[in-house]
């Protein structure tokens, strides 16, 4: 099946000069004339990532595929092992699941282009623990932020009574921080 730019949203799989991409940014710029779509593709073999500007009716490949509950098991030298809930053994490329791996999770999403597995996704949040951040900030409002480090190494910014070795619940396609986790 073939779709319009100006129809593709972050998630869908397709065909991209004989590669397989993942759409991880889609946006419309429009000028006086005509209007374009702007892409971010992520190739699934090697993770590189391609900035793409063109115009809406330009056809991409829609990848025909199958979305599967995971769990990570293990790393075995340039795969990632994941288990279904059948127990059945799937890997992929270390590039495919590294983006996902960053968030720490019991089950990730699997994505399966002919019962092969392509591509790995986080879940829409994800608990982690804050390692580097000022100190908490007194009668800041509840709406104040801050920045800091994650334990997974990604900088985003928390609540202002947010302190080192807090919890935070983070929404892994935003970087948004959602709450503080009680344990």
């Amino acid at each position: 099946m073939h779709l319009a730019a100006l129809d593709l949203r972050p998630g869908y799989l397709v065909r991209y000069e004989g590669r397989m991409c993942k759409v991880v940014w889609w946006n419309i710029l429009r000028n006086d004339r005509r209007q374009f779509v702007q892409l971010k593709l992520k190739d699934i073999q090697s993770g590189r990532v391609t900035e793409i500007k063109d115009s809406p009716d330009t056809k991409y490949e829609l990848l025909d595929n199958e979305e599967l509950d995971l769990t990570h098991s293990y790393r075995d030298g340039i795969d990632e092992v994941f288990f279904t809930e059948n127990g059945d053994e799937v890997r992929c490329t270390v590039a495919a699941a590294e983006d996902a791996l960053l968030w720490p999770a019991e089950t990730y999403v699997g994505f399966f282009v002919q019962d092969q597995l392509v591509s790995v996704a986080p879940p829409k949040s994800s608990v982690v623990v804050v390692t580097e951040t000022a100190p908490p900030v007194r009668g800041g409002g509840a709406t104040g932020q801050k920045e800091a480090m994650l334990a997974n190494g990604v900088k985003v910014k928390v609540g202002l009574l947010t302190n080192i070795g807090d919890k935070v619940r983070i929404d892994t396609e935003t970087l948004e921080f959602k709450e503080r986790v009680q344990g």
